[in-house]
């Protein structure tokens, strides 16, 4: 990264042909280099921050590069905080990269990935959830991972792990005063204070945990792995659930013989539907690994949808391996044939593939497997990623420890390592306490522009 005395200079948009380019400086001498490029009506250093200039970007010699429309917005009034310079032009490589080359030579140095965005953090115009948020809408896939995204850019998770400090730094300030009057001993009355001041936060951060693996679904999509018997119509749901024909549909059992997958938006939920091999015998060596393969994505699937025939009686092919703990969904196909009576009364979707019938009862029943539906229904969402999740769990165990010191009668100081330690851990969170090496690992995932 380069220092922050620089100014630095990136491409916002992506490289390629389209209706217009953004090139973006940021730093003290932004608004001078911009000027040193653009000849508009007026200058960038006289407009009013943020007013839309039109103009042309020139080189050095006066020569005109492009016709642009220019505009400045003064520190700390800006995305990062400092002197920042967005100049708009037409769309294209050679336009793009000349205007970039001419900011370059004007004296900016070329961005890092994310550094905008780090440096919106390091001047506080946003705290590291934001910043994480940032790209996580950039990648949303759905809708409502979109949604997810926006709320904690508005500060939403922020705002949690600021209520379980706060409420942390209140247990310790009661300890400060104990360790300031080491002649008292915490007495029962104060113990239990302190415990269910420990306990109260405990339960938030509990909260926040039980958010990780919607996190892990919005962000990544939710392994979705459709498995059955052979030529029970596997390929022929992932057809209709993508709404193409994506996978070879054939009355020969043993037709699919490697996994396909694709992602698909579902109630703003990304699944990452898997077709798998018929889960039997395999008839030579190609079709073993087939099923082979098969098998091990049904053990790894966050979602399992279980396709059987309905229309002939259940086969030894039929079942699946046992998954304890695996969410799985029956799907009775074959509905607009005559059913074999040993279905009678299974509990499971009915679907026909073949018409399309019961496909939006099957899409309800997914939403809900899910354990999203409610989120897509407006409830607050609030989603922790892995690093969340981790500093979470850290925090977690220091408190336990610090209510069963407590407990155990043991000397205030000792009680006080333990509780700054899980007030370090959800200052981890939002930024409080950084370390360099967590933020070049958090912005190296962004793109240079950003």
């Amino acid at each position: 990264m380069a220092a922050s005395a620089d100014t630095i200079a990136a491409v916002a948009t992506p490289f390629g042909e389209g209706a217009i380019c953004l090139v973006r400086l940021s730093g003290p001498r932004a608004i001078e280099i911009g000027d040193r490029v653009f000849r508009g009506y007026r200058t960038l250093a006289a407009a009013a921050p943020g007013q839309q200039v039109f103009g042309r970007a020139v080189d050095a010699a006066g020569g005109g590069v492009d016709e642009v429309v220019a505009c400045a917005r003064r520190g700390p009034a800006s995305y990062t905080g400092e002197d920042l310079v967005e100049i708009c032009g037409h769309g294209g490589v050679v336009v793009t990269r000349a205007l970039l080359a001419l900011l370059l030579e004007a004296g900016a140095v070329m961005a890092g990935p994310g550094e905008f965005t780090q440096r919106a953090f390091l001047n506080g115009r946003m705290d590291l959830t934001q910043a994480e948020a940032v790209m996580d809408l950039i990648r949303a896939q759905t809708s409502l991972a979109a949604r997810a995204a926006a709320a904690q850019l508005e500060g939403g998770l922020r705002s949690r792990i600021e209520e379980l400090r706060e409420g942390l730094l209140q247990a310790i300030a009661h300890l400060e005063a104990h360790i300031d009057f080491p002649e008292e001993d915490i007495d029962p009355e104060t113990g239990s204070i302190l415990r269910q001041r420990f306990d109260a936060v405990g339960v938030g951060i509990a909260a926040l945990l039980r958010t990780a693996d919607r996190g892990r679904a919005l962000r990544e999509g939710l392994r979705t792995v459709i498995a059955g018997a052979p030529n029970v119509g596997k390929s022929s749901l992932l057809n209709r659930l993508l709404g193409y024909d994506r996978a070879i549909v054939s009355e020969l059992p043993g037709t699919t013989r490697d996994t396909i997958e694709e992602v698909i938006d579902l109630g703003g939920v990304p699944l990452r539907l898997v077709d798998t091999a018929g889960l039997r015998e395999g008839r030579d060596a190609v079709e073993r690994e087939g099923v082979e393969r098969a098998r091990r994505h049904v053990e790894t699937a966050d979602l399992i949808l279980h396709v059987v025939d309905t229309s002939r009686a259940p086969s030894d092919d039929a079942g699946l391996p046992p998954l304890a703990g695996r969410a799985v969904l029956r799907i009775l196909n074959k509905s607009d044939l005559p059913a074999h009576p040993a279905w009678q009364g299974v509990d499971g979707v009915a679907l026909s593939c073949r018409t399309g019938e019961g496909l939006a009862a099957l899409e309800e029943r997914i939403a809900a497997a899910t354990g999203l539906d409610a989120a897509g229904a407006g409830e607050a969402l609030l989603a922790v990623n892995t690093r969340h999740r981790d500093a979470l769990r850290r925090a977690q165990e220091r408190l336990i420890a610090a209510s069963d010191a407590v407990a155990a009668g043991t000397a205030p100081e000792f009680v006080a390592v333990d509780a700054r330690e899980a007030l370090e851990a959800l200052g981890e969170i939002v930024g409080a306490v950084p370390a360099e090496a967590l933020l070049d690992r958090i912005f190296a995932r962004f793109c240079i522009g950003k």
